[in-house]
């Protein structure tokens, strides 16, 4: 007994999800235990009527009793126990010791594991409500700026010309990985332990197929030793690469845009004002980034909270009530609260698209470019035309030059010379490349539009992918939305069989 006390006392009364972001879809409320284990009290009195495990006379009654328990809980300011040793005085105070007939076959452990599973799967639906949300308007901004060029970078440093929209769309994809975890997830964790009693099942008949169907569960936790302790391990596992994966994602997304943020003459910039920015109280001029540090710090505490979930299922033995605590619905919840305020981030976004331009053709973001070009059409080894390239990158940052003005004489100068010292005499030894194509092949808007592989930034393959994204938020909407109606419709059989039982 002491155990399972433990494990109940330590899930706690569960609170709502506070509003989301507008435009995001709306949480569900959450319940707490002392509703789901009157859930199971009136399941477990119906189908043990039905079987005969009850007379008709006990049924009855034993639901008057069920019914005045769960209505005097529902009073402003009433007491709602949260466990199945103090949930279980009220029933007797109403019906009487012979009312604890209806415990025969179970156990707290096997009831306290299916309340955990169904508190865990209303905060993991609320988890995909506001990733789906997060989702949306990803492809959203991708639409907008399919056509807006800005440096992306690697090492910290400007790497090559992008369309904005591809790179939103890249993490999209991040995203939607994420929503295929949350769905697997929601598989192996929406299956019912109801019945696996104490670690092996019981000597009375219960029908658990008919008590998942109930309960909104897609099946059985068969093997009932893994149902209440082993599965314990792995739930706390899969929960924390879920939150993972999400607090990883908006960590990246939110310190590139931090990197940019920090410039003195930024392209990208969030919308001043309420919760977004507020206004050194010492230096006038600074704009600090409420928002992003805000969630980033929220996400960099989901993920101490993911690792203190793995720690608490290390080295216990099955069962144990550690890897059970409601600190794993408290990480959901947090993580939901994180993608909530990263949704705000990323409808705050203002993008400067001409001085993204200037800042791409202040630096050699498109030298490579040449070196594919020379390569493709001249048949330059790769290796010489990076070479080349870099010589330029060089000469022009010690003579303070751009590609705008970096003079065509010094181009060919260094080409020529970069070949020579290679010794390769099949190499054309003059500079193959006009001025003006040199020129053309430096710039961001036309590199970005001649990509030729699959997955590129092109028009024609960020027109598959936009809309890739706009189905799959359909789907993942839609998935949530069947998945509600699932539980609702099971939810509404339970009530509807237990009203005619009691009348």
């Amino acid at each position: 007994m002491r155990k399972s006390t433990v494990l109940l006392l330590s899930l706690a009364l569960l609170g709502c999800v506070g509003t989301m972001a507008p435009a995001a879809v709306a949480s569900s409320p959450l319940h707490d235990n002392f509703y789901w284990l009157g859930q199971i009290n009136k399941a477990t009195d119906v189908i043990n009527t039905d079987q005969g495990l009850l007379t008709a006379d006990q049924g009855r009654r034993f639901a008057a009793a069920i019914h005045q328990v769960l209505v005097e809980g529902e009073r402003p300011g009433a007491y709602r126990p949260q466990n199945v040793i103090t949930f279980e005085p009220l029933l007797i105070q109403a019906g009487g010791p012979e009312i604890t007939m209806i415990h025969a076959g179970r156990s707290s452990q096997d009831m306290l594991a299916t309340t955990g599973r169904i508190l865990l799967r209303e905060d993991l639906l609320n988890l995909a409500d506001s990733l789906n949300a997060v989702q949306g308007t990803l492809v959203n901004l991708a639409e907008k700026h399919k056509d807006t060029i800005v440096p992306n970078y690697t090492n910290g440093v400007v790497a090559q010309p992008n369309s904005y929209g591809h790179y939103l769309l890249a993490y999209a994809a991040g995203f939607s990985r994420d929503m295929e975890r949350v769905q697997q997830y929601y598989a192996r964790l929406n299956l019912s332990p109801m019945g696996a009693t104490v670690l092996n099942g019981t000597s009375w008949p219960l029908n658990r197929d008919r008590m998942a169907a109930y309960l909104g569960f897609d099946g059985l936790a068969y093997n009932t030793y893994d149902a209440g302790q082993v599965y314990t391990y792995d739930n706390a596992a899969e929960s924390s690469a879920v939150v993972t994966s999400l607090a990883l994602h908006v960590g990246g997304f939110v310190e590139d845009v931090m990197q940019q943020y920090a410039q003195p003459r930024p392209w990208i910039l969030l919308k001043e004002g309420g919760e977004n920015t507020y206004v050194s109280s010492a230096m006038p001029q600074k704009r600090n980034p409420g928002i992003l540090n805000r969630t980033r710090t929220e996400a960099s505490t989901v993920l101490g909270s993911a690792v203190g979930s793995i720690f608490r299922a290390h080295n216990v033995p099955p069962g144990m009530a550690d890897a059970r605590s409601s600190e794993m619905n408290k990480m959901l919840r947090d993580t939901d609260k994180v993608l909530q305020n990263f949704d705000k981030c990323l409808r705050a976004l203002q993008i400067n698209p001409q001085r993204a331009l200037e800042e791409l053709n202040l630096d050699w973001s498109a030298s490579q470019e040449v070196a594919d070009v020379l390569m493709r059409k001249y048949k330059v080894p790769f290796r010489i035309g990076h070479h080349v390239n870099s010589e330029i990158v060089g000469y022009a940052r010690l003579h303070g030059l751009t590609p705008l003005t970096f003079p065509y004489t010094e181009v060919q100068r260094i080409y020529r010379e970069t070949v020579a010292a290679s010794g390769d005499k099949a190499i054309p030894a003059v500079l193959p490349m006009s001025e003006a194509e040199f020129k053309s092949t430096l710039d961001p808007v036309s590199i970005v539009k001649n990509r030729a592989v699959k997955g590129g930034p092109q028009p024609a393959e960020m027109t598959k992918m936009l809309a890739t994204g706009r189905e799959k938020v359909t789907l993942n909407r839609k998935w949530v939305q069947d998945k509600r109606a699932q539980l609702a419709a099971a939810n509404n059989k339970l009530n509807q069989d237990f009203e005619k039982l009691r009348q």
